[in-house]
């Protein structure tokens, strides 16, 4: 018997397919009815490329079940995507402050996100909402370093029982225009919640503390509230290599 089952605890999991999220519902129904009009009217030439954006819209706003590891101290990625730049920068001015980050360096991981990626974003830590900032912007490539000053984006911060403030920023894309945030100071979560979403392509930049290395590297791809990207007071740095 393993130490699983003597716990209680399942030893097998089956495959279930993602639902789709009531955000991106609406949009399928249009997408779908077009697809029909056009279907009616005779016009396959333009049905079928209808009906494959109907399925991309589908895809898109899917919202798959994930599965949350738990340790002291873990940050888990709130996107997924690919690890495209990770620097050490100051924190966003719109982040400092007395109930906020500290005017300290911090290390910022940014995953990018396409449009074939889950868009749904989670908390990497358990706690409370400290602060949601929507700031309205540009919507440059998100995959420039630029876009996390000139576009559209929304910052939210999370305090940990532990009095640890993580924060993470939601950076609209080239064909972002959207960005849905479903919680509000003074919610509480627990890490890998959902807590918001962004339409069409898009980047999530998140601050790590002094002290605290990545445990991802350039050009890994992440899974929201599965991908643990640090351990909050481990500064050893991983590396790797694309092959």
């Amino acid at each position: 018997m393993t130490s699983l089952e003597k716990q209680g605890l399942p030893t097998t999991v089956r495959y279930r397919m993602p639902s789709v999220h009531p955000e991106g519902r609406k949009f399928a129904v249009i997408a779908a009815a077009i697809t029909a009009g056009f279907a009616f009217l005779g016009w396959e030439t333009l049905a079928w490329p209808m009906a494959g954006i109907t399925l991309w819209v589908l895809a898109f706003f899917r919202d798959p079940i994930r599965t949350t590891p738990k340790g002291e101290g873990l940050i888990v990625s709130p996107a997924d995507g690919m690890v495209t730049m990770i620097a050490t920068v100051p924190a966003p001015r719109e982040m400092v402050g007395e109930d906020g980050l500290g005017d300290g360096l911090y290390t910022r991981v940014s995953i990018f996100m396409s449009v074939f990626d889950v868009h749904i974003n989670r908390s990497p830590i358990a706690g409370e909402i400290r602060r949601v900032v929507y700031i309205a912007g540009k919507f440059l490539n998100a995959d420039l370093d630029k876009a996390s000053e000139d576009n559209e984006r929304q910052h939210i911060l999370v305090e940990g029982a532990d009095g640890t403030r993580i924060g993470f920023t939601q950076i609209a894309g080239l064909v972002a225009r959207r960005i849905v945030p479903w919680v509000k100071p003074g919610d509480m979560v627990v890490a890998g919640q959902r807590v918001g979403l962004i339409r069409f392509g898009s980047r999530v930049d998140v601050f790590l503390p002094a002290g605290t290395a990545p445990h991802v590297i350039l050009g890994q791809r992440t899974v929201a509230g599965e991908t643990i990207l640090a351990r909050i007071g481990d500064d050893e740095a991983r590396e790797g290599a694309s092959q």
